[in-house]
């Protein structure tokens, strides 16, 4: 499918209200507005979060972007929910309410892998806890329809994206629908909206209809059941049995047919001679591609998927497939009577397109409201530098594939480069160190397909799994380049990388790993092999631990050239699908062969339409073809193998060792019980430690009524 070349987002004539130039915070009151003249606000954008004006922070990012483009735009910042009178305090906006929960997920920023409610709330001045209502997108949305009824509501960011078709609900353990019924909103944009949302914002202000606007990529929105545009055709793939129209997957070198010879136009056949007709292959790949670009894939309905866990995995499995910008299709799934359509994904940003985002007027600071209270979100990454967004690894418990995508948008080197000389000069309490230079995974900035061509046609769920593509570029050499550059600025003292490495892909540039251990480590590096066994990692679509093994023994040498006693802290999942007790006892003697004491852990988290929870709601495995009688997937439920498998992650703390002794006795492994160098615990308790826990447990009788209700 060949997409064709979107207009720049910077590429349209700007709005009239541009005139009254750059703020330096967007408006969040009345009086606000009154400083710049305005009479009204063109669009006012609703979040979770306090008002951070910083590219980090998506509303701040989509404000200037609006901003940019001429048009006055307001914030509303954590809402008092519980009437419609705070979504009044900016009027009724000309074009729409702009509604998002936050740069996190409400129902991820407000509980626990154990649903307990957490104390604190990073992204509210001095982490008040409970400043934003669980499910916030619907939540605000319904408050800005009772404020102005007739007003047109958009949703989007990262809670609308993971929710835009129906979805397993961990927190309420049900398959809840799409978020555009329950919020009753006109549009959903999903994923990194900047292109969907200038193209829509211009096209409301041009005098179209919001329900009228059915062809913008990246959007979803409610139709007739039934509904699709003139001269498209669907594809029905409600059940496991047909999966609908498959059509085979062209050959992206198919060319036409060189020199073909044509019989003479005046020559007359012999008689029982037949005709052989030259097909022109470019023409047919070009139909063929035109057909599939006009199709519409109707997954199971949500009424369905509700019931029926296999048809929940196999809509999982189609929905991933349709995911990559170059050959995506359309997907509708009916709820009732209506229908959620969701257009293709949008076509990612153009380098130059990422550098006027990350160039715009921002603040860089919370608003002055706020005083001197302290944003934890704020403190964390004030000065640090987005350099690239998107990732191609495709971990199965990951929300950056559904939200950001799998192509790497990388902004340019002068960008960055001035971004960081920004924090040095306007940033208060710099001291020359920036905290972290990355995205969302560390070491893939500038990687991309080697052929576009391939890149386009290509359904694969990762690029690395279960080995790195042979058509990636894994050039680490850009890279190298900006550290060396950004380390070189005047009054840079150090630059650290703190975010998420892909160590599979830094293993192929030992030199990269020597730049990292020698220039940007401060003395320990965080990574995360995640698990040590085949049977969990296949289900992550993370690389086995030999791997971190081949990263670890370059990275403890060239530490050790550099003259730097330095470590490596590996982070690990406790309880993912696909995990046995038996997987975390061999983790456990990893861990403790390896002398490692975690203090953090981390408990699977399934968030709504990852893989991995697809995995964990129904049992099967969606990475293959779906059927009644397809591959199981061993699942962690219950409250107390949580726990177990988290208390092998932390073996060496005595507060769970009552529970690990029982269920290696129960495991048949009590020869682990002791104090040898081979064992894993000691038979003896310390005081007071381990007893309150352990004889909270309830009986097993009542533990299964328990999971029955």
């Amino acid at each position: 499918m060949q997409v064709a070349p979107p207009k720049p987002i910077n590429g349209y004539r700007k709005f009239w209200a541009h005139r009254f130039g750059i703020s330096t915070f967007l408006p969040t009151t009345a009086a606000d507005m009154d400083a710049r003249g305005w009479d009204s606000c063109d669009v006012i954008l609703v979040t979770g979060d306090a008002y951070i004006d910083h590219p980090s922070f998506g509303m701040a990012l989509v404000g200037r972007l609006l901003e940019a483009q001429g048009f006055r735009v307001g914030i509303i910042s954590q809402p008092d929910w519980r009437s419609a009178e705070d979504f009044k305090r900016l009027g009724k906006p000309n074009l729409y309410f702009g509604v998002t929960a936050g740069n996190m997920d409400s129902m991820v920023n407000r509980y626990t892998a154990d649903r307990k409610l957490r104390s604190d709330d990073a992204y509210t001045p001095n982490a008040a806890p409970h400043k934003r209502p669980d499910r916030a997108v619907t939540v605000y949305s319904q408050r800005c329809r009772e404020a102005f009824p007739d007003a047109n509501v958009v949703i989007g960011s990262i809670e609308a994206s993971l929710r835009r078709i129906a979805h397993f609900d961990y927190w309420s353990e049900t398959v809840r629908r799409s978020v555009l019924p329950d919020s009753k909103a006109d549009l959903l944009l999903f994923g990194n909206a900047e292109r969907a949302i200038v193209e829509l914002t211009h096209r409301l202000a041009r005098g179209e209809a919001i329900d009228t606007i059915r062809d913008l990529r990246g959007s979803a929105f409610m139709a007739p059941r039934g509904w699709h545009p003139d001269g498209w055709s669907e594809a029905d793939s409600t059940t496991v049995d047909t999966p609908g129209a498959i059509h085979a997957h062209p050959d992206p070198y198919e060319m036409k047919e060189k020199n073909p010879v044509a019989p003479p136009k005046s020559a007359a056949p012999a008689a029982g001679v037949q005709i052989i007709q030259f097909v022109d292959r470019a023409a047919k790949l070009a139909a063929k591609m035109e057909a599939r670009a006009h199709t519409v894939i109707r997954l199971p309905s949500y009424e369905q998927v509700k019931s029926d866990p296999v048809l929940y995995a196999h809509a999982s499995r189609t929905f991933h497939l349709e995911s990559n910008p170059g050959n995506a299709r359309a997907l509708v799934q009916a709820h009732g009577e209506r229908d959620v359509w969701l257009n293709p994904p949008p076509v990612p940003l153009s380098t130059a397109e990422m550098d006027f985002v990350y160039d715009l007027p921002y603040a860089r600071a919370p608003h002055t409201s706020y005083g001197s209270e302290k944003i934890p979100a704020w403190e964390m990454i004030r000065f640090s530098v987005n350099i690239m967004r998107g990732c191609f690894g495709g971990c199965t418990f990951c929300s950056i594939t559904e939200h950001e995508g799998r192509i790497i948008q990388s902004r340019s080197e002068k960008s960055i480069l001035r971004e960081i000389e920004e924090i040095r000069d306007k940033t208060p309490g710099f001291t020359g160190v920036i905290s972290d230079v990355g995205g969302p995974t560390a070491n893939m900035y500038r990687m991309a397909c080697k052929d576009t061509k391939i890149e386009e046609a290509c359904r694969r769920p990762s690029c690395v799994f279960p080995d790195v593509c042979e058509n990636l570029n894994t050039d680490h050499a850009p890279l190298i380049s900006l550290y060396r550059k950004a380390r070189a600025l005047p009054g840079i003292k150090k630059i650290f990388v703190a975010s998420g490495l892909r160590y599979d892909l830094a293993v192929r540039s030992p030199e990269y790993i020597k730049e990292l251990a020698t220039h940007h480590v401060g003395g320990y590096l965080k990574i995360a092999p995640e698990h040590i066994s085949d049977g969990p990692l296949s289900k992550m679509m993370k690389p086995g631990i030999g791997s971190y093994d081949k990263f670890k023994e370059m990275f403890d040498r060239f530490s050790k050239e550099a003259g730097k006693e330095q470590y490596l802290i590996p982070y690990f999942i406790a309880a993912h699908p696909g995990t046995t007790d038996a997987d975390m006892l061999e983790l456990a003697l990893w861990l403790k062969k390896n002398e490692f004491r975690l203090d953090q852990v981390q408990t699977f988290l399934p968030t709504p339409l990852a893989t991995a929870t697809a995995m964990y709601h129904t049992g099967k495995n969606p990475l293959r073809k779906v059927t009644k009688t397809s591959e199981t997937v061993s699942i962690v439920k219950g409250a107390r193998q949580r726990r177990l498998h988290k208390a092998f992650l932390r073996y060496h703390d005595p507060e769970n060792w009552p529970m690990l002794r029982e269920a290696l006795k129960d495991m048949g492994r009590a020869d682990l019980i002791g104090t040898g160098k081979h064992q894993l615990i000691p038979a003896f308790q310390p005081a007071g430690t381990g007893i309150a826990a352990h004889t909270r447990r309830r009986p097993v009788v009542q533990r299964r009524q328990q999971r029955v209700r």
